[in-house]
C-alpha cells in the first residue's frame, strides 16, 4: 500500500525522531493528551447544502446537489448517493490536479461506506416514479487545507451539508408521464430524511502498534505506523471500521479504540446538531423578512370607521355653519327693510 498519509519529503530526520519519541512518552507536540480531540468548527454558506468544517488546521468544504435520474434496475424504488473528493494543491504540495490519487479514492470510500452501509440516508424517500425517476444526491468534498486527519473532517463536512440540504419539490401531471419541478418560491423545498449520524473517528498507531493517539495531526501522520478509522453513531452502533497500513493490532487495543470512539462520536454529533439548529433558525428569519408585513384586518376596519366618523362630523359642522350664515343674512335683510320703512 502506498504510504501517502502526509508530507514526508520536507521533514528532517531529527524532527521525525523527536515527534516519535515524544508520542511514545504520551507527549504530543501540540500539547494535547493521547485521547484529546482538536476543536471542531462548523460553518454554513448562504445556500442550502454547503458547509465548511475546520478541525485544527484542517479545512474541508462540503457541497450537496441533486438531480433527477433513472434508478438502478435492481433498486427501482431507491435514490442514489455518491461522494466525490477534490484535493487542491493549495492544501498540500503533493496533491496533484486532475486524476485523484490513491489517498483521495480511499478517503471517498471511507466516508461513502459509513453513510451507505449504515443506511443513514433514507434513499426510498428519494423515489419520484418507481422504475423511472429518482433523486440522485451528490456530495462534493473539497480539501482546502491538510492539517491532518482528513477523514474525520471530510465526514463531518458531508454530514453537515446533508442536514442543511433541501431538494426541490416535484409533482406529476395528470397523465403521470411528466415530472414538474417546482421553484422554491412556489413550493418549499424538502429536507433529506437522515436516520442517524455516522461519525468517523481516526486513531494513529505509533511505534510497534502499542501507542495509540486520537485525531493525528499533520506532523504525527508522518511517523505513524498505521491508522484505524471507526465509524459509529450515538447509539454505539458500529457503522464501518477500517485498518490501513501497519502490522496487526491486538483485540484489546481495538476494543479500547471503539469505546473511546463511541464517546467522541456522541460529542461530535451534539456539535453538528447544534450548528444545524442555529442555521435553520437563521434561515427561518430570512424567510420571514422576504414576505411583506401582515396587515391586521381588525385594526384597518377600525381606522376606516374612525375616518368615516371624522368625515361625518366635519360635514355636520359645515352644514351647521352654513345654516347659521343663511339665518344671519335673512335677519339683516329684515332689519334693513324696517329702517327704510321708517
Amino acid at each position: 500500500m502506498e504510504q501517502r498519509l502526509a508530507n514526508t519529503w520536507w521533514m528532517a530526520v531529527n524532527n521525525k525522531k523527536f515527534i516519535g519519541t515524544s508520542l511514545l512518552s504520551d507527549i504530543r507536540i501540540d500539547g494535547r493528551g493521547p485521547f484529546d480531540y482538536r476543536n471542531v468548527t462548523i460553518q454554513f454558506g448562504n445556500e442550502d447544502g454547503s458547509s465548511e468544517v475546520q478541525l485544527g488546521q484542517t479545512r474541508v468544504l462540503g457541497f450537496v446537489t441533486s438531480e433527477l435520474v433513472q434508478p438502478y434496475r435492481d433498486r427501482p424504488n431507491e435514490g442514489t448517493l455518491a461522494i466525490f473528493t477534490e484535493f487542491s494543491p493549495m492544501a498540500d504540495p503533493l496533491f496533484e490536479v486532475g486524476r485523484p490519487g490513491e489517498f483521495a479514492v480511499e478517503l471517498g470510500r471511507i466516508v461513502d461506506r459509513g453513510l451507505r452501509e449504515s443506511r443513514a440516508v433514507d434513499t426510498e424517500s428519494l423515489c419520484v416514479v418507481a422504475g423511472k425517476w429518482v433523486w440522485s444526491i451528490r456530495i462534493d468534498l473539497h480539501i482546502v487545507d491538510n492539517g491532518g486527519n482528513l477523514v474525520d473532517a471530510a465526514n463531518i463536512a458531508a454530514l453537515a451539508a446533508l442536514l442543511t440540504f433541501r431538494r426541490p419539490e416535484c409533482s406529476l401531471e395528470e397523465d403521470g408521464q411528466k415530472v414538474i419541478i417546482h421553484k422554491p418560491e412556489v413550493r418549499e423545498p424538502l429536507p433529506l430524511i437522515v436516520h442517524h449520524l455516522p461519525i468517523a473517528v481516526t486513531f494513529a498507531f505509533i511505534g510497534s502498534e502499542s501507542t495509540v493517539v486520537i485525531d493525528p495531526s499533520h506532523f504525527e501522520e508522518t511517523v505513524m505506523g498505521g491508522r484505524l478509522t471507526a465509524t459509529l453513531n450515538t447509539n454505539g452502533e458500529i457503522c464501518a471500521i477500517q485498518k490501513a497500513g501497519g502490522e496487526g493490532v491486538m483485540q484489546s487495543v481495538i476494543l479500547q479504540c471503539l469505546r473511546i470512539a463511541s464517546v467522541k462520536a456522541a460529542d461530535i454529533t451534539g456539535k453538528i446538531k447544534k450548528a444545524v439548529e442555529s442555521y435553520n433558525t437563521r434561515r427561518a428569519l430570512k424567510k420571514i423578512k422576504r414576505h411583506p408585513d401582515l396587515v391586521d384586518v381588525n385594526n384597518t376596519s377600525r381606522d376606516v370607521q374612525k375616518s368615516k366618523l371624522k368625515i361625518e362630523d366635519s360635514s355636520i359642522k359645515q352644514s351647521y355653519a352654513a345654516d347659521n350664515v343663511s339665518d344671519g343674512s335673512s335677519l339683516g335683510d329684515k332689519k334693513s327693510k324696517a329702517l327704510l320703512a321708517i
